[in-house]
């Protein structure tokens, strides 16, 4: 199953290069090829800052789950949507720059109790990233990237799967059953043309081991008291592909890469 998961990771990871979506009649002949597959690098801008696509794209996370201290099995978790954001850029010379910004992201975990109880669950965060970048920053040819993110948990979703078969949903905005606030450090590099890696992991657990659903005997049923469940993702890629908007003969028009 693992090797499944990391299979479609990769394909997904091909197919999530981006596209540049320019208005009709430029002349593309005059274009280096690899913009029109990639995007174009936004750095180069000493001192000023500037706007590019952040957020992550194709997500694999991956998850060490204990109940009582004993192991629970769970298999990668693989997502496509929805990862997306802006970067705030302010390169402070040609070789370090800073940056923050605002990122969506689905995250989450699938545990297998036994063969026949499968449980998914999943938490959409919107986040700001604080991070530092230090390498080529003016053409993009490699440069790594590190730093910490603060996520605010916004909508939990849990499906229950018995035999194969989904016998239960639900979702809540801004639940109890996963801390409020998800703090992660995250580490990265981008070389060119347009590749990227971002490994995140999260400090806290992705469990309140506080939260309670009723009473049990006279007491407050406690799901997670004793569940713990510490997460990581690696994604493809963390971008910083640029936002364009120029001028072209009288018409303002926009030149767009975008994560899928």
């Amino acid at each position: 199953m693992r090797k499944h998961c990391t299979l479609l990771f990769l394909i997904a990871c091909l197919l999530s290069l981006r596209v540049a979506a320019q208005e009709k009649g430029t002349d593309s002949t005059k274009k280096d090829w690899t913009k029109h597959v990639f995007g174009e690098y936004a750095g180069g801008k000493t001192h000023r800052v500037y706007v590019s696509w952040g957020g992550d794209g194709p997500l694999l996370s991956f998850a060490n789950v204990k109940d009582n201290g004993a192991h629970v099995r769970n298999i990668p978790r693989f997502t496509v949507f929805a990862n997306v954001g802006t970067n705030f850029n302010y390169d402070l010379s040609n070789s370090f720059g800073l940056f923050t910004g605002i990122n969506i992201k689905n995250i989450g975990l699938i545990t297998e109790a036994n063969d026949s109880l499968k449980l998914k669950r999943r938490v959409y965060t919107v986040g700001i990233p604080l991070g530092f970048k230090i390498g080529d920053l003016r053409r993009g040819n490699i440069f790594f990237f590190a730093g910490g993110s603060y996520d605010l948990a916004v909508n939990y979703k849990e499906k229950q799967f018995v035999n194969g078969d989904k016998r239960h949903k639900f979702n809540e905005w801004f639940s109890d059953r996963t801390p409020l606030l998800m703090p992660s450090v995250f580490a990265g590099f981008r070389v060119y043309p347009g590749f990227g890696l971002k490994v995140q992991y999260y400090l806290n657990d992705f469990f309140n081991h506080d939260y309670q659903d009723g009473m049990l005997a006279g007491n407050p049923h406690l799901p997670y008291r004793n569940l713990e469940a510490k997460m990581f993702f690696v994604t493809l890629n963390y971008d910083f592909g640029k936002v364009n908007y120029h001028h072209h003969k009288g018409k303002h028009s926009r030149s767009v890469s975008v994560d899928f």
